[in-house]
């Protein structure tokens, strides 16, 4: 479990294949102490397991099901992630509860800078808007957003100038992909009124 709130960037040092898998090698911008083998972080807000340290370089092992449903598969080498290792008991809740598993990967549309403010649409399947609202919460590449928007397929949010500095939100551009999850809270709602997943298909 995380919080959306990211502790820090990282850039990707090694993107090696293991079949039927990848691997990627990740180095972080601030030593997050204290990490062992197994331990879980969130990679642009997918959990992924720490399965090699050395030295400052993390390993992370991609399966199948991770390189269908997310980006990651398509990051290379010099490219910059979020990084937040999973939340402790007892720990502060800043943000929402993130479970690190991505719904769906979306796409910048349009973003509007105002000094060091910048407002950004992004596009999603219309499937997972019904799972938001208007100043709830969603993550976007792991991090913690409040919703300012939510239309038919796309929704709103305003990122501050620390969002912007410490995260790789500030760096997108129009039609970069991005990581999408929503509100844990809001799925479970849905599968109680519906009693299906939001993603399942519709049975005529």
């Amino acid at each position: 479990m995380f919080t959306g709130l990211v502790e820090c960037k990282g850039i990707i040092r090694a993107r090696e294949s293991r079949p039927p898998g990848v691997r990627l090698v990740v180095v972080p911008e601030v030593a997050l102490r204290g990490l062992r083998l197994g331990d879980s972080i969130a990679v642009s807000g997918c959990c992924l397991t720490v399965v090699d340290i050395v030295g400052d370089m993390l390993g992370f092992d991609m399966g199948e099901e991770t390189l269908q449903r997310t980006k990651l598969g398509q990051l290379q080498v010099g490219d910059a992630v979020n990084l937040e290792r999973s939340l402790m008991v007892g720990d502060r809740l800043g943000g929402h509860f993130v479970s690190g598993h991505i719904d769906t990967v979306g796409s910048l549309t349009a973003r509007h800078d105002s000094q060091d403010w910048s407002t950004c649409w992004f596009e999603v399947p219309a499937r997972w808007t019904r799972l938001m609202a208007e100043k709830g919460s969603v993550a976007v590449d792991g991090v913690s957003l409040t919703l300012v928007e939510v239309q038919a397929d796309r929704f709103s949010v305003m990122l501050i100038p620390h969002t912007l500095s410490i995260t790789t939100l500030g760096q997108l551009t129009v039609g970069d992909p991005v990581q999408i999850e929503t509100d844990l809270l809001a799925k479970y709602v849905a599968r109680q009124l519906t009693g299906t997943e939001p993603h399942a298909p519709q049975r005529n």
